[in-house]
Formats: C-alpha cells, sequence, structure tokens
C-alpha cells in the first residue's frame, strides 16, 4: 500500500527552524528528520526510505549551495526565487543526484515554499565550499530541472488522464509526469518498477484512494514492488504531480 500523508496532518507539525543561519518555517510529512529525530535512530544507509517535508524559506534569505548523499527532488510550490541559475515559481520541479552540489536557493519578495522529497536518509546539508571534501571521488553529477508548471484556476475540465512529460524518462527510471482529470476520472500510474519509487503530488483538485481523501498538498508514496497508483478525481477534479525516482544511482 501507498504510504499516505496528508496536507492537514502534516501542517500540524510546522516549526521555525533555520540553517546556515536562514530561517524558515518546517512541516514534516513522512520519515524522521534532524528536526524530527527517530528515537530509533536513521535507517541503514542505502535502504528505500521515503523522507518528505515542506519547507518555507522567509522572503529575501539565501540558502547556500549544498549537496546531500541522497536523491532527491524539490518541487516549489509557492513564492519564487532562483534555484543556481534557474528562475523558480509554482510549479518547479527540480531533481538532484545524491553528492551533486546545487544552489544557492534565494527567495524572492515574498519567500520561496518548496517540497523535498527523497528516497534515502540525508542527515542534513554539507555546504560547499566547506564540505568540498567530503564528496566522494569518482562521482557522477546530476540534475534535471523543469520551467515552471502553470496552474491554471477554477474547475479542471473533463479530459483524458493521460500524463504530460514533465522531466522526460531516462533510461534507468528518472521521470517525472502530470495528469489533470476531470471530476470523477480514474488514474492508474506508470509501473513503480522502472524506477526507486514514486512521490504523487496533489496540486489541485482532490485525489481518492482506497477510501481516503486527499487535498491540495498531500503526498503519496509508491514503492517499486507496488502495481501503479489507482486513484480517482474528487468532484473538483484532480490536478496531480508524479515524481519517479532514478534505478541505480549509488546512495552509499
Amino acid at each position: 500500500m501507498p504510504v499516505i500523508a496528508a496536507a492537514a496532518a502534516a501542517h500540524a507539525t510546522r516549526r521555525r527552524a533555520a540553517s546556515n543561519g536562514v530561517g524558515f518555517w518546517h512541516s514534516t510529512y513522512l520519515g524522521a528528520n534532524r528536526y524530527r529525530p527517530d528515537p530509533g535512530g536513521p535507517p541503514p544507509q542505502g535502504a528505500l526510505y521515503p523522507m518528505a517535508f515542506l519547507v518555507e524559506q522567509d522572503a529575501d534569505q539565501t540558502v547556500g549551495a549544498h549537496f546531500h548523499q541522497a536523491d532527491q527532488f524539490q518541487v516549489m510550490v509557492a513564492g519564487e526565487g532562483t534555484l543556481g541559475r534557474h528562475e523558480v515559481a509554482p510549479v518547479t520541479v527540480h531533481f538532484t543526484g545524491a553528492y551533486s552540489p546545487y544552489g544557492p536557493i534565494r527567495a524572492g519578495a515574498d519567500g520561496v515554499t518548496y517540497f523535498t522529497l527523497r528516497n534515502g536518509w540525508d542527515p542534513g546539508a554539507r555546504y560547499m565550499p566547506g564540505a568540498r571534501a567530503e564528496l566522494p571521488r569518482p562521482r557522477t553529477y546530476r540534475e534535471a530541472v523543469a520551467p515552471p508548471l502553470a496552474l491554471p484556476h477554477g474547475a479542471i475540465r473533463a479530459g483524458t488522464p493521460d500524463a504530460i512529460p514533465v522531466l522526460t524518462a531516462e533510461p534507468d527510471g528518472l521521470a517525472a509526469w502530470r495528469y489533470r482529470l476531470g471530476a470523477g476520472a480514474a488514474l492508474t500510474g506508470p509501473d513503480p518498477a522502472a524506477g526507486a519509487g514514486q512521490y504523487w503530488l496533489v496540486l489541485g483538485g482532490r485525489l481518492d484512494h482506497d477510501g481516503t481523501a486527499l487535498a491540495p498538498l498531500s503526498l503519496l508514496f509508491v514503492t517499486p514492488e507496488e502495481a501503479g497508483l489507482a486513484a480517482t478525481a474528487g468532484p473538483e477534479g484532480l490536478d496531480v504531480l508524479a515524481l519517479q525516482f532514478p534505478r541505480h544511482t549509488d546512495r552509499s
């Protein structure tokens, strides 16, 4: 069964935090993190481990360039700014492979809000240039960015629930798709076995899955061993983003 994180439950964890001198609000969706640690300790290194949270970065603040030991999607859902050389606004999709430095993330005058979504444990950012010695040799740098997706206002019209490519599928499974469905339309997601886990992020409308109704900014995580996600659009229709991790990236 997919692991589900409803937006309302995640919002209840919202708290102030800071990293490298930058303040933000932090909401935990799935897994442990340095602000909400697991009393049992982190999972084994290299294990499949969904780790998801929402960051509301303060206005006009800059998070320095850094890297993580896990593969990562970031999805900008509010505000605007820049990520490295890329302009970001709702909804920008960004992927970085493990040990691939990226950034800085500069928030605009209204701040910038983004999901951080991983399929493996990460203890926190390693900031450049100080952490350069921690980068493995040899290593493969990997980054992929999709430009902001327009989010039309109003009801989602009926139509075919075909996948709209956001990041073109690569041979190792890295991919992202957007689905827009009319009220009551059914959706079957792509085979998770093609990658190393999928996140599904509700952008608009409502997603109904196995008796659970999920509002915007809710998440599901589907493991590679499961069948493709089966879902139905609610009465407002459904706008949902699917993000699939590559299979062979070495998280160790």
